[in-house]
């Protein structure tokens, strides 16, 4: 099923590429995405949530034995595939009218990066994993340097050399660690125990890589550059998925692998999060530019996926991976919100619009159901994950949870400010009156998000219940880290047993 799923978009891209027909390479590529998210609900029907074993495995060894096709998926996998299967065809259709040159290629792009996408979630093969992990960057290279804006040359350079210059410190690590051990299979590896003055070093290099993937303040500045520049799609998949392969990372390699290693430099995480919490935050208030607004709360929100993470302990790693789906679904949604409206008047800046909500106000309600998900409005899918981020936080360290609170204070005060200049007021600028609402294929791409949103709000428990095993296998691995006098991490089980009942 999983090689399936990353060949299937690869057979597609080619079809698409020979046919060269705008028209059929569009539907093709759409019914090829509706086919794999398909195939994704067959995974997540198919999966067994009471095991953190990996599933659905296949493996064939490769060049004598050097690396081998090995791959299968967890719980975390597992929701992480279905969030890049579910915002793909969201994707075409957002870029069904806007993309007019090289249709073709450009959605061949797309598609190489779903199956690129997919494999990186799915690989459990060490050398496998920074093959298809690099390899994404080529697509969405090119996504923003061939359609992108004014200045795309310049943002997609940025782009890949961040992104590439930070990897490659994890290769040389993954090489060492290859030869440690003697095996490239990720699960054995996430159960060897390295040397703990090793644990240190291989540490800083893959965090190197996946703080720049996620992106992690100060190494964030590609970000504002690559959203501003990339088409609509682009920004919806750049923010969505691939941002999260930097948290992915994190939880498969840096928290099992080098478990002594993260508990010393938790503190590390912590400083840099709480930096970017409220720095980015400010930065955000300050933007003109819409695309450069969400994208600064990208990096904010980003922090609260690293600071749960590395609080160690159930709350904080089960938020921070509800964080990583719901801002998936949250900022594809905000960068479609930005891209309705600048498909109709080709401008970005805040200070052209308002009030909008008065010709255009089925799209006034989608927009501030999304504002209210990214400020973390209860019932909605961005509180459940901040909640529980801040929880396992505030279980390591107060002091830190209470400096990530004021992130959504922030976060409260620059989205609403957005959403009153665009949405509220007069309708100054004539051309701003003259737009119409929404077409029947931004219903089509809206309603699914909104719907997502507000499912995961009320009612999160088929995204947490496959993430439960390999999260508890995960902090049992962490709280062996540390000696029992001292130890911080503990499993939410017993952690609700010494507070008198569960959360």
């Amino acid at each position: 099923m999983l090689t399936a799923m990353i060949l299937l978009p690869l057979a597609a891209a080619a079809l698409v590429l020979l046919i060269g027909d705008d028209g059929r390479a569009r539907v093709i590529t759409l019914v090829t995405t509706l086919i794999l998210l398909g195939m994704g609900v067959l995974l997540w029907a198919g999966f067994d949530s009471s095991t953190a074993a990996f599933q659905f495995t296949e493996r064939h060894d490769l060049f004598g034995g050097v690396f081998s096709w090995h791959v299968g998926i967890d719980g975390i996998s597992l929701v992480l595939i279905l969030l890049s299967v579910f915002l793909m065809p969201l994707c075409i259709l957002a870029g069904w009218e806007s993309v007019k040159t090289r249709v073709p290629e450009y959605l061949a792009a797309f598609l190489v990066m779903e199956s690129l996408m997919i494999g990186v979630f799915a690989a459990l093969d060490i050398f496998l994993f920074y093959i298809v992990f690099e390899a994404g960057l080529i697509p969405m290279y090119l996504i923003i340097g061939v359609w992108g804006g004014q200045r795309r040359i310049y943002a997609s350079y940025k782009f890949f050399l961040y992104t590439l210059l930070g990897s490659v410190l994890m290769l040389l690590g993954m090489i060492w660690m290859v030869r440690e051990a003697g095996t490239t299979d990720i699960p054995a590896l996430m159960a060897h125990d390295f040397p703990k003055t090793a644990q240190t070093w291989l540490w800083l290099a893959f965090f190197a890589s996946f703080a720049v993937k996620m992106p992690m303040w100060p190494v964030h500045t590609w970000l504002p550059d690559a959203h501003v520049e990339a088409p609509t799609a682009g920004s919806m998949i750049l923010a969505g998925v691939l941002l999260k392969m930097g948290g992915y990372g994190f939880i498969r390699f840096s928290l099992p692998m080098f478990p002594e290693a993260s508990v010393e430099l938790m503190w590390l995480v912590f400083a840099l999060s709480m930096v970017a919490v409220v720095y980015t935050s400010l930065v955000a208030l300050a933007q003109a530019d819409m695309k450069k607004l969400i994208a600064y709360s990208s990096v904010a929100h980003m922090a609260f996926v690293t600071g749960g993470l590395f609080a160690l302990n159930t709350r904080g790693i089960e938020g921070a991976m509800v964080v990583m789906i719901s801002h998936g679904l949250v900022s594809a949604a905000l960068f479609f919100c930005v891209g309705v409206i600048y498909d109709r008047l080709h401008t970005r800046e805040i200070a052209r619009y308002g009030g909008l909500s008065g010709n255009m106000p089925r799209y006034a309600v989608f927009f501030l159901l999304f504002t209210m998900a990214s400020i973390a409005l209860p019932g909605t899918s961005g509180f459940v994950g901040e909640f529980l981020s801040l929880m396992g936080m505030f279980e390591a360290s107060s002091t830190v949870a209470v400096v990530m609170t004021t992130g959504i204070i922030l976060g409260a005060g620059y989205m609403l400010w957005l959403y009153a200049r665009v949405a509220f007021g007069r309708l100054v600028h004539e051309d701003v009156r003259l737009m119409p609402d929404l077409k029947l294929r931004e219903w089509a791409v809206m309603m699914p998000l909104a719907a997502s949103v507000l499912l995961l709000g009320v009612h999160p428990g088929p995204v947490m219940e496959p993430l439960k095993a390999p999260v508890q296998s995960l902090v049992a691995r962490l709280s062996q880290a540390q000696p029992p006098a001292t130890r911080v991490v503990r499993p939410m089980a017993e952690a609700d047993g010494q507070k008198g009942g569960p959360a």
